[in-house]
């Protein structure tokens, strides 16, 4: 390992030492919870959306969030070890075969939707089945 790659590994430890990060990607629908700064107020506030994008290049790590507001479809990027990021939630999984969504900005309404991952819980294997009549 280099020492700019060790310098960043550092950095990144530094930077997210008390955030647990989830793991997803891009067609998920997450929710960032973004502090802003209001004069000498601070106070959180979600955005929730669909990630289309996401780039892993260590410090640079980024993604992009669309979500449509008032009928108009808003992007955000935020840098995924940003210090204004409080925390990041899943809210559901997606399905897609794509690394990026772009070609969402140009659907809309039932067009822009993704299926929806669900995940089961594994079957207790010692449960005794159900007798058949």
């Amino acid at each position: 390992m280099n020492l700019v790659e060790e310098f960043e590994q550092n950095t990144i430890k530094a930077l997210s030492e008390n955030k647990e990060f989830p793991d997803f990607k891009a067609g998920d629908t997450v929710r960032v919870h973004v502090k802003i700064k209001e004069g000498s107020t601070e106070r959180i506030q979600a955005y929730e959306g669909v990630c289309i994008a996401r780039s892993n290049k260590s410090i640079g790590a980024n993604f992009t969030v669309r979500k449509i507001s008032h009928g108009t479809g808003v992007e955000r990027q935020f840098s995924l070890y940003s210090p204004l990021i409080a925390k990041i939630d899943v809210v559901k999984r997606g399905i897609v075969r794509r690394a990026k969504l772009y070609y969402m900005r140009d659907l809309s309404g039932k067009a822009a939707r993704i299926k929806e991952k669900l995940e089961f819980e594994p079957r207790d294997k010692s449960a005794p089945k159900a007798a058949k009549a």
